[in-house]
């Protein structure tokens, strides 16, 4: 078994329309699928709509919005959930302004050494980052991946000593 990579992931919305204009609109991912969902494959009476908006990889970030079926939306905070893309340091930048220029709740420039990220947070309150990756020759992730099982296992050793 080999996973070939993401196909999309899924989050629930207020309003597709609402999510839409941020997804399509403003950060440019075209609306590439949208279906109403009547029936669970249970057989349960639903009523949803699932939206997928097409990344420049084939992959999709997807969405339900499912009229009065309960679910806590609150603004998240990066460490609990943020969707993390990729971008040029080009389009990072011009990303920044048109941010600030709609009214978006917009951060950034933040230099995390390997990438550089801008935050805006969407109309459902989920973290988007727009990240840039530093240009390097790949020595970074060759590095990082050499040290991640290292990383963890002392993590796991000190974690809640402090």
């Amino acid at each position: 078994m080999r996973i070939k990579g993401l196909h999309h992931n899924a989050y629930r919305c207020r309003d597709s329309e609402q999510t839409r204009q941020f997804y399509e609109d403003f950060l440019g991912l075209p609306l590439a699928d949208a279906f109403p969902i009547g029936e669970t494959k249970t057989g349960r009476q639903t009523e949803a709509l699932h939206s997928f908006y097409r990344l420049g990889d084939g992959s999709f970030l997807a969405f339900f919005e499912v009229p009065g079926s309960p679910f806590d939306f609150h603004d998240q905070h990066d460490y609990d959930l943020h969707i993390a893309l990729e971008v040029d340091d080009e389009t990072l930048h011009a990303m920044f302004e048109k941010g600030k220029e709609h009214g978006i709740h917009t951060r950034g420039v933040a230099d995390h050494g390997f990438i550089h990220s801008i935050y805006f947070r969407d109309p459902n309150g989920y973290v988007i980052e727009l990240t840039s990756p530093v240009v390097d020759d790949g020595q970074y992730a060759r590095d990082a991946e050499a040290r991640a099982h290292d990383v963890l296992a002392e993590w796991q050793s000190t974690k809640g000593s402090a």
